[in-house]
């Protein structure tokens, strides 16, 4: 799909590589170039995640030098002169991948991935009211950038093949984190009206993995209904008219209580016989699985989603997407280091052109066209529900799609019920955060595809489209009789996107899956958490991960297109892209055999590191040392004290073996002050640390501000509030956000008229309830 690209890459560790990977698998010549002694995480573990991450790219050592005047794309970790680099090379995507963005008054700060953990709230929102908040474990905030810069790379890569116009896309890794490790706590707190809270307000799910006769299992309440049915899966009918446990918050507080009656039916019986009894009250349920069993789950043998590494030493996960008609690009083994010094030589591209087929526009083309918005040739149908579909289409409305998504009065998107008022709240379904932040940008219609009347005006709207996306279990669309063999019999030019929680087939197929399902399979659960106390779920990954790796595929597939390929179908299952990044545990667990495990706050990457109290209530600071040169800052920012004098902790292995020494030292020293101080007197000295915010408190961010990641909507039910956007900046565009979410069904005359229907004809569907603005049976 990609294939005559050519990325530079000059990138290491994690974020950076995986966006070049992503590339890489869809067929571009990706040329890492490395410093001399290499990228340091060839020396981490195994060796293993280096592997994985580096398949398919060829290894040079120093500069650039002529490569940039002849590349398509160019990625690095660094802030660069983009504009320099376009006067020699006009058409060139420039994508830079840093923490905090490459302006702003945070721009430089010195940062871990758990710090920017701190930063973006996810530290702040988990954990248990008498414990100290918890960090999600296996470096989450690195892969999910890496996701969004790949997601942006195609996206202006697309638009500068058109325009011949080259594009920065400015990638900060805070702003990445915002958007998905945690689950829009600023429009939560909007919506309510600012209330006050104490501390940082953390809770876990309740229930959420929970012990089983033989281990543990994970189970998903999101809806009334799946509560009540889990009530009597564990044979405790007399809780169900309960008038406190179907409220998440008050479940909170009794979660003792609640926890041992759960606990009671879940401990006297195997993982696989509650898995197959929440299977019969089709409640989502999944095993905890890690990196010494995850390859042997039922539901990735059966569809062949692990493969060898080339290498022989180990399994990886396949790429996370299928589309009909393109063969996947068979992994090659990743490079030495510099084994291809001197053998790359790209002839320059002539008159700004793209790679062979790729139909660039010349230089006077693109004066006379001008650059746009990359998708503002295209029409989307949404028929997605709940986060990981409806993010997925708002990033395609955010980069100019227009996006029309399709629910129905009878089955609106159950997200829309959780709301922040009650159901006595006039239009109270308008009223959900999360709704609003997924699905801002788009237009919105009510179609009762159960009706054949609805399914023939459905039928219409695919006939003018380029994309259709859809996100339930794979049988719904089947039983409304769009299949991809309709689908494509309708418009041979469409692209149905499904995005299926476990794929289109395979003993798991039909079953319903949530993110806390794909953080146990994946293992994401299994690293987080304290080492003596049981896995804690992440929160928040999942949805956008599953929802941008179906948008690169829905890039990709249209970039066929483009080059004359038709409509295509793609599968982008939410389990597997989920797996691509938390791939480490099965990789390193194959080529060493070791297994990765939680260890609360504290991590591989530095020693100290964790959470520490200061002064406040509730109040704490996140720490990192991990460099050499950071402790001895920090001796230096301490008066040098004696304890800190010791020899054996000038080195991460001495400072490990003494964690728990140096953090009482250090929760004293923060103690005494607050944690705004004891961040500011750190970073002054260079060394990684941030304040543990409480989730909403995001908004506030000064750095997140400068950015503009957060965009004012104006609704026409709840008014002006801010909700944040895509976590990347276009150096061409000022604001992602053009439209409100919609109201139920509020585009319903727009869109139709748009097909050809009468005014008159328009009233008689709404008559007959095929279209409606206002949901019914609540």
């Amino acid at each position: 799909m990609l294939t005559g690209v050519r990325v530079v890459d000059c990138t290491t560790e994690i974020a950076g590589p995986y966006c070049s990977k992503l590339l890489a698998d869809a067929g571009a010549d990706v040329v890492k170039v490395e410093p001399p002694e290499g990228d340091p995480l060839r020396r981490w573990g195994s060796g293993a995640l280096f592997e994985y991450l580096n398949t398919s790219k060829r290894s040079v050592r120093g500069g650039t030098g002529d490569l940039l005047a002849a590349a398509d794309l160019f990625v690095s970790n660094e802030p660069v002169d983009a504009g320099a680099l376009w006067a020699e090379n006009p058409s060139l995507v420039v994508v830079t991948i840093t923490p905090f963005g490459v302006e702003g008054p945070w721009a430089g700060h010195a940062s871990t991935e758990f710090t920017l953990q701190a930063a973006c709230g996810s530290i702040g929102q988990r954990g248990l009211p008498e414990q100290p908040p918890l960090a999600a474990g296996g470096r989450l905030g690195e892969w999910t950038s890496g996701t969004y810069a790949a997601l942006g790379a195609i996206a202006a890569l697309r638009e500068a093949f058109r325009s011949g116009r080259g594009e920065l896309v400015d990638v900060a890794m805070l702003d990445c984190m915002a958007v998905t490790m945690v689950t829009y706590p600023s429009v939560f707190a909007s919506f309510a009206g600012w209330p006050t809270v104490a501390g940082t307000g953390r809770t876990i799910e309740v229930p959420s993995i929970e012990p089983t006769l033989d281990g543990y299992f994970v189970v998903t309440t999101n809806s009334a209904q799946q509560f009540r049915d889990f009530l009597l899966m564990i044979e405790r009918p007399d809780l169900v008219d309960d008038p406190d446990l179907p409220q998440v918050a008050k479940r909170f507080r009794r979660r003792q209580e609640f926890l041992s009656a759960v606990h009671q039916f879940t401990t006297h019986h195997t993982t696989e016989e509650i898995l197959e009894a929440a299977a019969l009250f089709r409640i989502p349920a999944g095993p905890l699985l890690n990196g010494s069993n995850m390859t042997e789950f039922e539901q990735f043998v059966t569809r062949g989603v692990f493969v060898p590494n080339p290498s022989g030493r180990f399994v990886q996960p396949r790429v996370p997407y299928r589309i009909s008609g393109a063969s996947p690009r068979p992994f090659a083994p990743a490079p030495s280091l510099g084994q291809h010094d001197g053998s790359i030589h790209w002839p320059p591209r002539t008159n700004g052109s793209g790679p062979a087929g790729r139909g660039t526009a010349s230089e006077g083309d693109a004066a006379a066209d001008g650059w746009r918005l990359p998708l503002a040739d295209i029409r989307v149908v949404d028929c997605t529900a709940w986060w990981a579909g409806p993010v997925a289409t708002a990033a395609l409305a955010g980069l100019g799609a227009d996006v029309i998504k399709v629910e129905s009065v009878t089955r609106p998107d159950n997200m829309r019920f959780a709301s922040t008022r009650p159901p006595t709240h006039d239009r109270w379904w308008e009223w959900s955060p999360i709704f609003h932040a997924a699905n801002a940008g788009k237009r919105g219609v009510t179609f009762d595809l159960s009706r054949p009347e609805g399914a023939d005006m459905f039928a219409h709207l695919l006939q003018t489209a380029d994309v259709l996306v859809e996100n339930f279990t794979p049988r719904v669309m089947e039983q409304f009789g769009f299949d991809w063999e309709r689908v494509h019999a309708l418009n041979d030019q469409l692209i149905m996107v499904r995005m299926p929680a476990f794929g289109l087939d395979g003993p798991w197929r039909d079953r319903t899956g949530f993110a806390q399902t794909m953080e146990c399979l994946t293992g994401m659960s299994w690293l987080t958490g304290f080492p003596d106390g049981p896995p804690v779920l992440v929160r928040g990954a999942c949805d956008p991960l599953a929802g941008m790796h179906a948008v690169i595929a829905t890039m990709l597939a249209l970039m066929e297109r483009d080059q004359g390929s038709g409509g295509t179908l793609v599968e982008a299952a939410m389990v597997e892209s989920v797996l691509n990044a938390a791939a480490e545990q099965v990789v390193e667990y194959g080529s060493s055999g070791t297994l990765l495990c939680r260890d609360g706050n504290r991590g591989p990457q530095a020693a100290p590191q964790g959470v520490y109290p200061c002064a406040g209530e509730d109040q704490w600071v996140a720490i990192a040392i991990a460099h050499d040169d950071h402790w001895r800052s920090l001796r230096s920012l301490l008066d040098d004290p004696p304890w800190a004098r010791n020899e054996a902790l000038t080195h991460s292995v001495g400072r490990r073996a003494a964690h728990d020494h140096i953090d009482r030292e250090l929760s004293s020293w923060t103690s005494r002050r607050s944690a705004e101080e004891s961040a500011r007197m750190l970073l002054d000295v260079g060394i990684p640390s941030a304040v543990v915010v409480p989730p909403r408190d995001i908004a506030a961010n000064p750095q997140l501000r400068y950015r503009g990641l957060f965009e004012v909507e104006e609704h026409a039910v709840t008014g002006t509030h801010e909700i944040p956007t895509l976590p990347f900046r276009f150096s061409r565009v000022g604001r992602w956000l053009r439209l409100p979410a919609p109201t139920l069904g509020r585009d319903n005359d727009a869109v139709l008229e748009d097909l050809g229907y009468s005014p008159a004809s328009i009233e008689g569907l709404r008559q007959s309830g095929l279209i409606g603005e206002l949901p019914t049976g609540l």
